[in-house]
């Protein structure tokens, strides 16, 4: 009854998760084995349990969440009946510790929402049960609970294969329905694009595996064509979710290879405006969204780096998928005359939308190498000496663009750079696919005229830029037009 009572006394702020009761039965494969042995890191009584939970189209999970007054912790206070929060456990009084694999207890309210809508159709929660939660507060004082968390580089991964001569570059072995692993073909695309050998195989296209039979896997794999998207894990990742009693769950996984991502663009208005459009429309599977037209050539919009049908899915990293249109735009007049909004064009919505994850998940997703065995950096440079012929560039045309790169969890932004002694100029000489450069439009021959507001000139500008690499984030860059001369490799 004092819990009862504690609940209503609660803030007054509080967040419904509907849902759409036409939603199937979640993923078995993907819900929590439960496995209580003496080595367990917590007590089974306070040791988190984690509810992966879906939504469909224009539904939600299903609960209601309220924060306690004068406490952090934030308290489950309603589970609708027959929804998916109901169907993965979760109850009423439990303690939200982590949502997907941030550790929120001592986040505000809003932070957590935030999280959770940012997190798409599918979020993993770690709870606890209310009782728990205050006996283990009892006992250790105000610390936050022991939440576990997958460290970079120890988390499943979502690749992107690109069928080549060899074809997808794996074979199948399975033990019984539902359990697959890979075997990779040394140096074939599946090793390219970032799977790890020995990985256990968990989704196809964002379809769970778990209830297919051999002939009916390769049966999708077939289907996929020359493109498919494989949610894999590799054995150090199952060992380390096992002891933790995490699962293993897309919402979880960092992108490897991937065809695509969000795109983050930072604005700041001029004399006339921002100088683009939002219209509210149907986009795919005839849902509303907020896009982006009419963008004006030379106005902000264009310099960022925004291309017309491109969807709004968040401002100033917040998600604005669910909201309506006026709301949107008072979300975005509230930022002033600088704003950063997170866009998707068609291709990146489609891919998202097939893997049933929020493209918000992969917005600092760590750069991926080109292979397993390749090394994996912020950005490099080389020095090319001038050839026998002319090699003078072009000065740099009027048109020029404004470009903030944010490092991705491995601290790198993705691109390579290349001085020419004779320019003097820094160019771009690679673009790491899917890294921060890569999402932020930047390509290879670009030109550096300015860093962080300083213009650059000659050689001893690279090291400067890597100076400013390790310094606090946004790198802020104004480039110029692609360089007419083609760069080689690294």
């Amino acid at each position: 009854m004092e819990a009862a009572a504690g609940l209503q006394e609660a803030a007054p702020v509080t967040l419904k998760f509907d849902f759409n009761p036409k939603l199937g039965i979640d993923n078995p494969v993907l819900s929590l084995a439960e496995d209580h042995g003496p080595s367990d890191v917590w007590l089974c009584r306070e040791r988190p349990r984690f509810c992966l939970l879906s939504k469909e189209e224009g539904g939600s999970f299903g609960f209601h969440l309220q924060q306690e007054l004068g406490r952090a912790s934030h308290v489950v206070c309603r589970v609708e009946p027959g929804t998916s929060a109901q169907r993965q456990g979760l109850r009423e009084g439990d303690r939200i510790l982590g949502v997907n694999n941030h550790t929120v207890e001592h986040e505000a309210l809003e932070v957590v929402a935030r999280r959770i809508r940012a997190s798409g159709p599918r979020v993993l929660l770690a709870v606890v049960a209310g009782q728990a939660h205050d006996t283990a507060r009892a006992r250790q004082g105000d610390g936050a609970l022991l939440c576990p968390t997958l460290g970079p580089g120890v988390r499943p991964r979502l690749c992107h294969i690109v069928r080549d001569e060899g074809g997808f570059g794996f074979s199948v072995t399975h033990e019984h329905q539902g359990s697959f692993w890979l075997v990779l073909s040394p140096g074939g695309a599946a090793e390219r694009a970032g799977v790890p050998p020995g990985a256990r195989l968990l989704e196809v296209n964002g379809l769970s595996v778990e209830q297919l039979t051999h002939s009916q896997l390769s049966r999708r794999l077939w289907q996929s064509g020359e493109q498919v998207t494989l949610l894999v894990a590799g054995p150090e990742v199952e060992e380390q979710c096992r002891q933790l009693g995490m699962p293993l769950a897309a919402p979880l996984a960092e992108g490897w290879a991937l065809p695509t991502g969000p795109r983050c663009l930072h604005l700041e208005k001029g004399p006339q405006g921002f100088g683009f459009l939002l219209r509210e429309e149907k986009g795919l599977g005839g849902r509303l969204g907020q896009f982006l037209w009419e963008v004006d050539p030379g106005l902000p919009a264009d310099k960022a780096g925004m291309q017309a049908g491109d969807r709004l899915v968040a401002v100033a990293g917040e998600s604005v998928e669910e909201l309506g249109h006026e709301e949107t735009v008072s979300r975005i007049r509230a930022q002033g005359s600088r704003v950063a909004l997170t866009v998707v064009d068609p291709e990146a919505d489609r891919f998202f939308r097939m893997v049933r994850l929020s493209p918000l998940l992969f917005l600092e997703s760590a750069e991926a190498p080109a292979s397993p065995q390749s090394t994996r950096s912020a950005f490099g440079a080389e020095t090319e000496d001038p050839p026998g012929e002319d090699t003078t560039l072009p000065p740099a045309p009027r048109g020029s663009r404004q470009c903030c790169l944010y490092p991705g969890p491995g601290g790198g932004y993705g691109f390579r750079l290349s001085y020419v002694a004779s320019g003097p100029r820094l160019s771009i000489s690679q673009v790491m696919p899917g890294g921060s450069a890569d999402r932020a439009g930047l390509q290879r021959g670009d030109e550096i005229l300015e860093v962080n507001g300083r213009p650059v000139d000659g050689e001893q500008d690279v090291d400067r830029l890597h100076q400013l690499a390790e310094a606090e984030p946004p790198l802020c860059l104004k480039l110029g037009a692609r360089s007419p001369r083609g760069w080689s490799g690294l």
